[in-house]
């Protein structure tokens, strides 16, 4: 059965695209960025290209937004609405990752939120936490909301080094079947340090 996630994270600046790109070596998968806002010369679907060649499968974003904010503000600007019926996702056989932009609750529209987005695709959820003041919080909040939501977390991911207090809150929110991903911190933001780093990755199942 081919692998097809939606990859999220508990805040803005969390790593989520170099997740991405550490699950699409890992999984041999294709890389879809629906909305992106801002950096749009060096933006997410860029960076995962450069790290991981002209090989990477990628689809198109939906919306390419040029100001680098919220997607409502920067698509308000450009006189754009963003439609949630517009999003499908790619036919395409083989293992996907999808990335959001930002958090849950980051606004696609007065109304519409990435969560709201995330529903649309119905996609099996991966979640991104990095370690800082509040993750503890954010996190707890975002799985909440991902089952709220009435979606399937499938994998929670540990973006570099954490502090063990603070995980071990974070791993007893975490529901069961849920999969825990813990990556590397990479030293620089390079193809050759990307494909170094690959064999730290840790898997493990909740006990």
């Amino acid at each position: 059965m081919h692998k097809q996630f939606f990859l999220t994270g508990i805040g803005t600046g969390v790593g989520k695209t170099i997740s991405s790109a550490f699950l699409l070596k890992l999984w041999d998968a294709a890389f879809w960025k629906p909305v992106q806002s801002g950096d749009l010369q060096s933006s997410d679907t860029q960076c995962v290209k450069e790290l991981l060649g002209d090989r990477l499968l990628v689809f198109p974003e939906q919306y390419r937004l040029q100001k680098a904010a919220s997607p409502h503000e920067s698509a308000a600007e450009e006189g754009i609405k963003i439609d949630l019926e517009a999003f499908k996702v790619p036919n395409y056989e083989g293992n996907l990752l999808v990335e959001g932009a930002g958090g849950l609750f980051v606004p696609l529209s007065e109304d519409l939120f990435i969560l709201d987005l995330m529903k649309r695709l119905n996609l099996p959820i991966v979640l991104v936490c990095r370690d800082y003041l509040g993750c503890i919080n954010h996190s707890i909040l975002s799985i909440q909301a991902i089952q709220n939501a009435g979606l399937e977390l499938s994998f929670l991911v540990f973006n570099g080094p954490f502090n063990p207090a603070s995980e071990r809150i974070i791993r007893k929110q975490v529901p069961m079947g849920t999969k825990l991903i813990y990556l590397p911190e990479l030293e620089q933001l390079t193809a050759e340090e990307l494909t170094k780093a690959m064999p730290f990755i840790r898997i493990e199942e909740l006990d």
